[in-house]
């Protein structure tokens, strides 16, 4: 981290190697489409490149990096309410969750069977996450995608840590509601 301040660009490249999973995975869940998940992610990365002087070495870089990927998809949802989805854009979500999907089963090759179940299961997870606000989602995510503790976050989305606990108990609830009526 010291090297990628100083401006080695070669430094900055092994962050984004190390933490390029988790951004995405935070990008894609708070998002829902792989395409516009790796654009976050590209876009996070750049800024916290551009804005390293600004990185406080005594919090965790994980939190800070996190912290401006979850800001820049919260942004990015807030403007998708103004914006309805195209016919092909749906298509195209549900392309993307079948291709993440694939990409999870085993290196085994599994029936047919096995493949609808994985990608219907990962397109319903989908869609209940994104009735969810844009930082209940965020919360979740980075609880459970993430495995992030109460603290980070807190600090990631700057908010409380009782805060982050009643909006994880709020969304799970909500997630096991709308999960039961699902059945």
């Amino acid at each position: 981290m010291r090297h990628a301040r100083q401006g080695d660009h070669v430094a900055f490249g092994r962050l984004v190697l190390a933490y390029q999973t988790p951004v995405y995975n935070l990008a894609y869940r708070m998002l829902g489409n792989a395409g516009e998940a790796e654009e976050a992610a590209q876009e996070a990365f750049l800024r916290a490149y551009t804005r390293l002087h600004t990185y406080d070495p005594q919090r965790s870089f994980r939190t800070w990096l996190l912290s401006i990927t979850s800001h820049y998809c919260i942004d990015l949802l807030r403007k998708r309410r103004i914006i309805w989805l195209s016919f092909e854009d749906e298509i195209a979500a549900s392309d993307d969750t079948t291709k993440e999907s694939l990409a999870h089963l085993s290196a085994n090759t599994p029936n047919p069977e096995t493949v609808v179940t994985e990608r219907e299961r990962a397109a319903h997870i989908q869609k209940l996450l994104s009735t969810l606000s844009p930082t209940d989602r965020a919360a979740i995510t980075l609880r459970y995608w993430n495995d992030c503790s109460y603290e980070e976050i807190a600090e990631t989305l700057d908010l409380t840590v009782s805060a982050v606990k009643s909006r994880l108990h709020r969304a799970r609830r909500s997630l096991a509601q709308m999960m039961e009526e699902s059945l």
